[in-house]
């Protein structure tokens, strides 16, 4: 995708009456009326950023996808479960216009502290320098309107490419909220839900693959605009799959994601 300003993108825009709508870039790939799970995971972040401040930052989100989530309209609301001098967590729950529970989550925050020099493991940077163009990971669609896909900004890491297996795939990708900047941990949803499309173990012609879930861990937040996923699927007989992921940005690790995967072949 080269042909956009980033600047000018938005996954949703929000409605005098507090429900968030969704753009052309929220499509998913699977139906034309409902969103991607990746940007609706950020809303989610959003809600629990605003309802802890920002004095702890958000170190881990668990999704789970009770029904498809309409780019119509959805409302999401947070509340506290938890809050002391060190942490506090979340509920977070996102209906449709007709009050349908569609996503419920939790959130976990620590406190930010300055503890000056630490020790820590030394890892290599991925290097995006080193990244080339490709096409988005999952090529299947199963609608003609733009979509999640074609507003996101691909690159492969080294060594990589398009087709089956675990890879890195580098990804920019619009801001969360009309006329709002994005929080460095909103921004690294929609990448962190694209494990199981960016690794597919084989094409939706041949084995369909959904998440149920999603759960990311930080421990780091990202501070470049081009964010990266070393994703591998696992596969099983009985019907059932995960993805892991290890999230980058410019300068190393910022943290993990996990999704449960079901596999379904074609009719």
């Amino acid at each position: 995708m080269a042909n956009y300003n980033f600047e000018d993108l938005s996954y949703f825009h929000q409605r005098e009456d507090g429900a968030f709508v969704g753009n052309d870039p929220a499509r998913g790939p699977w139906s034309a009326e409902h969103c991607h799970a990746g940007p609706v995971s950020g809303l989610i972040v959003r809600a629990a950023e605003t309802e802890i401040g920002p004095e702890k930052m958000l170190t881990r989100l668990t999704v789970d996808l009770l029904r498809p989530l309409p780019l119509a309209g959805l409302r999401v609301a947070a509340e506290t479960t938890r809050h002391n001098r060190t942490l506090a967590t979340t509920r977070v729950t996102v209906h449709d216009l007709d009050d349908t529970l569609c996503a419920t989550a939790t959130t976990m925050h620590l406190v930010r502290r300055d503890l000056g020099v630490v020790p820590n493991v030394k890892t290599r940077p991925l290097r995006f320098e080193d990244a080339v163009e490709g096409p988005f990971p999952i090529g299947e669609l199963r609608h003609d309107l733009p979509g999640f896909a074609h507003y996101s900004d691909i690159r492969y890491g080294a060594g990589d490419r398009h087709g089956v297996g675990p890879k890195t795939v580098w990804m920019r990708t619009p801001n969360l909220l009309e006329g709002e900047v994005q929080s460095p941990i909103q921004s690294i949803c929609a990448l962190g839900d694209c494990g199981n499309g960016i690794s597919w173990n084989a094409p939706t012609a041949e084995m369909g693959f959904m998440n149920t879930d999603l759960t990311i861990n930080i421990h780091r937040e990202p501070t470049s605009d081009w964010l990266a996923s070393q994703s591998i699927s696992h596969w099983q007989p009985s019907g059932i799959g995960m993805s892991q992921s290890v999230l980058h940005d410019s300068q190393g690790p910022v943290g993990t994601a996990l999704q449960t995967i079901v596999l379904f072949p074609p009719k």
